[in-house]
C-alpha cells in the first residue's frame, strides 16, 4: 500500500493527535469506552476517532467497534467531520457520524474544548451471528457526552431550572439555588453556551455492510432486496422476499430499473460521455496490460491506447462493449446492443437522483471492478482489498492516477461523475441528421432498438 500511502490515498485526511492535553482527553475517553489506553503520544485518528497506530499498539483494529457493530467515538475536535471512517462496517455509519458533528457544531465545539466526548452508534442489535440479524437494524440512536458527563449535568440543570421556574416557593429554597450553583460551575452558562445535542436518531433503512462477505440491504423502496457480494445460497432463510448475488445480472437490472435506481450514462446532463468511455476503457487496458508484466510507470493515456493496439486480441468483452458505445456516442455509429448479460453492461450505468445515490453507485462500483476510479471514490474497503491483489506495475499506475486526476480536483471530478443538475428547459429535438452529439452519418438508433436496449426500458436521448 505504500503507493497509495505516500500518495495521500490511504489514511488521507486524518486528524493527527501530538499534544499532551489531546493525548490525555483521547486516553481518558479511551479507558471510559474500553477500559484500554495507548501509551503513544503522536498518532492519527478518523472520524471516529479510531487510529491504525493505536490499533497496532493494541493489536486489535476493532477496539473502537467491537463485533462490527455498535460503532464508539472518541471526539477530539469538531474537524473530525472532514475526516474517513477506516475499517467502515456500515455505509451509513461516516454518514451519521458526520451529521451528527455538522448539527451540533457550536455545542460540540464548546464541550471539546475542555473534553474530549465519547459515544456510540447503538441499536438494538450487540452482535451479527446470521444475516437475519441485519433486518433488527432499524433507527441508530447517537448517544454522547463528555468524559466528565457534562451533557448528563446539563441535563440535569434544565431540570433544576425549570422547577425553579415554576415552583412557587423556589426563590427561598436555598439547597435549590445551592445545587444549581454547584452543576452550573461544571457546564458554565448553558443558556449561552446550550450542551444539549440534537439530531441523535437516524433511520437505516438501505444499506451497506461487509459482514457475511458484503451485502447490500434495500428495504426502503418499492421492491425490496438483498443484494449478495457471495453466494447468496449461504444466507440462509431471510425476511425478505428477493434475495440475489453478484451472479445474477438480469435480476439486480431490473431490481434497479424497477425502483428508478440507476440511468444509463449516455442519458446524463452534462457529462462529456464519450470521454468518460474511453476512460473506462483505459482502465481496462491498464489490466490486461499489466498483467503481461509491462512497465505502467507513468503511462498517459496515449501510452495506454499504444497498448490497446498491442494487446487489441485479448481485450476482454468489457473493453469491446464500451468501445461500441463509444462509438455510437462519437460517430453516431450503429447502436450496440448491451443488455445485462454482458460484461459491459453495469459499467454503462451510474445512480439516478435519488436520496440512496451513493449507495447504489457504491453497488455498481462492485459490479464494474475494472472502473477503478470508480471503485477508489465509492467503495473504498472493496478497492483496498482488490488494490492488494494487483500487480505491483497496476498499483504503481492507478496510484499514479488517481493521485494526477482526481486528487487535483475531488469535488468536481465526483460532480461530474455522479452529480446531476436539474435541466433548465426541456431540450430541443435532435437534427434528423445527426447523431446525439451533434453532426454524423448515421441516424441513431431506431425506437424499436432502443426499446429492446437493457431492462429499465427506451434509452430516451436529450
Amino acid at each position: 500500500m505504500k503507493y497509495l500511502i505516500e500518495r495521500g490515498l490511504m489514511f488521507g485526511n486524518l486528524i493527527r493527535v501530538d499534544s499532551p492535553v489531546w493525548v490525555e482527553r483521547y486516553n481518558r475517553a479511551l479507558k471510559h469506552l474500553t477500559g484500554k489506553a495507548t501509551a503513544l503520544t503522536d498518532f492519527h485518528i478518523d472520524i471516529s476517532g479510531f487510529s491504525p497506530e493505536v490499533g497496532d499498539e493494541l493489536g486489535d483494529a476493532l477496539y473502537l467497534n467491537h463485533d462490527g457493530v455498535n460503532r464508539q467515538f472518541i471526539l477530539l475536535t469538531t474537524e473530525q467531520a472532514t475526516a474517513p471512517l477506516l475499517n467502515a462496517k456500515f455505509s451509513t455509519s461516516r454518514g451519521i457520524l458526520r451529521q451528527f458533528i455538522l448539527d451540533n457544531q457550536q455545542e460540540l465545539f464548546a464541550l471539546t474544548a475542555r473534553d474530549a466526548v465519547a459515544g456510540e452508534l447503538v441499536n438494538s442489535v450487540f452482535a451479527v451471528s446470521s444475516p437475519a440479524d441485519l433486518f433488527k437494524v432499524g433507527k441508530l440512536k447517537v448517544e454522547a457526552d463528555t468524559t466528565g458527563g457534562t451533557v448528563r449535568t446539563a441535563a440535569k440543570l434544565r431540570g433544576l431550572i425549570d422547577r425553579f421556574k415554576t415552583e412557587r416557593d423556589a426563590w427561598w429554597d436555598d439547597a435549590l439555588i445551592g445545587d444549581m450553583i454547584a452543576l452550573a460551575d461544571e457546564t458554565g452558562d448553558i443558556a449561552r453556551y446550550p450542551v444539549e445535542l440534537d439530531q441523535t436518531e437516524f433511520a437505516q433503512d438501505n444499506f451497506w455492510t461487509s459482514h457475511f462477505g458484503g451485502l447490500y440491504l434495500f428495504r426502503g423502496v418499492d421492491h425490496p432486496a438483498v443484494i449478495s457480494r457471495t453466494a447468496k445460497a449461504a444466507l440462509g432463510d431471510l425476511p425478505t422476499r428477493y434475495v440475489f448475488d453478484f451472479g445474477d445480472r438480469a435480476a439486480i437490472a431490473k431490481f434497479l430499473s424497477l425502483n428508478r435506481l440507476a440511468e444509463p450514462v449516455v442519458e446524463a446532463r452534462g457529462l462529456d460521455v464519450a470521454a468518460l468511455l474511453h476512460q473506462k476503457m483505459d482502465f481496462v487496458v491498464a489490466e490486461v496490460a499489466s498483467r503481461f508484466g509491462e512497465d505502467l510507470t507513468g503511462a498517459t493515456r496515449r501510452d495506454l491506447r499504444l497498448l490497446g493496439r498491442r494487446y487489441a486480441d485479448r481485450l476482454p468483452d468489457e473493453w469491446q462493449g464500451l468501445a461500441a458505445l463509444a462509438r455510437w456516442a462519437e460517430e453516431g455509429g450503429d447502436w450496440p446492443r448491451i443488455t445485462s448479460d454482458h460484461p459491459a453492461y453495469f459499467y454503462t450505468l451510474r445512480a439516478s437522483n435519488h436520496a440512496d445515490a451513493d449507495l447504489v453507485n457504491m453497488l455498481l462500483s462492485e459490479l464494474s471492478p475494472l472502473d477503478i476510479r470508480q471503485l477508489f471514490i465509492c467503495h473504498k474497503e472493496a478497492f483496498y482489498a482488490a488494490y492488494a491483489g494487483w500487480t505491483e506495475a497496476k498499483q504503481a499506475y492507478v496510484a499514479d492516477f488517481l493521485d494526477r486526476e482526481y486528487q487535483v480536483d475531488k469535488a468536481g471530478t465526483r460532480a461530474a461523475l455522479f452529480g446531476h443538475d436539474a435541466p433548465l428547459s426541456e431540450p430541443p429535438p435532435p437534427p434528423k441528421a445527426s447523431g446525439p452529439w451533434g453532426s454524423g452519418k448515421s441516424k441513431g438508433p431506431s425506437p424499436s432498438m432502443i426499446e429492446r436496449v437493457g431492462p429499465w426500458g427506451s434509452v430516451r436521448r436529450k
